[in-house]
This record gives C-alpha cells, sequence and structure tokens, in this order.
C-alpha cells in the first residue's frame, strides 16, 4: 500500500513540477549566499586594506563593518524570500498533490 502511494506521488506531474521547482530556487539561493560571503572572505583574505578604511575622518568604524552586517541582513532577506516562497507556490503544489493522490 505504501508503496503504491510512494510510486503515484513519484509519478505525479505537480510532483516533478514541485521537485525541480524548489531545487533550482534553493540552488540559486545558495549561490548567491555563497558568492556575497565568500567574495567578503576572499576581499578579507587578500586585500584587507579595502575593508579597513574607516567610514570618515576620525571615525573607528571601519567600512567592513556595515559591510559585514549587510551580509547578515542579506542573509535574511534570502531566508525571507525562500519562507514566503515555500509558504505559497510550494505549498499550493504539495496540497494540490495530496489532493490527486488521496482521491485516488
Amino acid at each position: 500500500m505504501q508503496k503504491d502511494i510512494i510510486e503515484k506521488i513519484k509519478a505525479n506531474p505537480d510532483y516533478q513540477k514541485l521537485v525541480k521547482t524548489r531545487t533550482g530556487y534553493a540552488i540559486k539561493m545558495s549561490i548567491a549566499m555563497l558568492v556575497v560571503y565568500f567574495t567578503f572572505i576572499l576581499t578579507i583574505a587578500f586585500n584587507p586594506s579595502a575593508l579597513a578604511m574607516p567610514l570618515s575622518d576620525g571615525s573607528v568604524t571601519t567600512v567592513g563593518i556595515p559591510i559585514g552586517i549587510a551580509i547578515i541582513v542579506f542573509a535574511f532577506v534570502l531566508t525571507a524570500l525562500y519562507t514566503r516562497r515555500a509558504n505559497t507556490e510550494f505549498d499550493d503544489l504539495a496540497n494540490k498533490i495530496k489532493k490527486s493522490v488521496g482521491e485516488n
């Protein structure tokens, strides 16, 4: 019985669309975060003076601080975007799949 349900789900075109869409979106979001993060880390490694410049004359705060904060905010924004899409499009597709499997 369980295997029948699993096979129905796997054969469902909505399930295949869900997996493809969700995986593609997650990969794009992960790549975006990795590019931003590793750009920051590589800048620290190879050009630390670029991030060590003070924000203004006599300031103790360097350019690296707001950039680091921006990276953290960027991570929160990506999380919010993924959550919003997961709670709308992905959940709608999942519910559609549940209904189609439950009717059969």
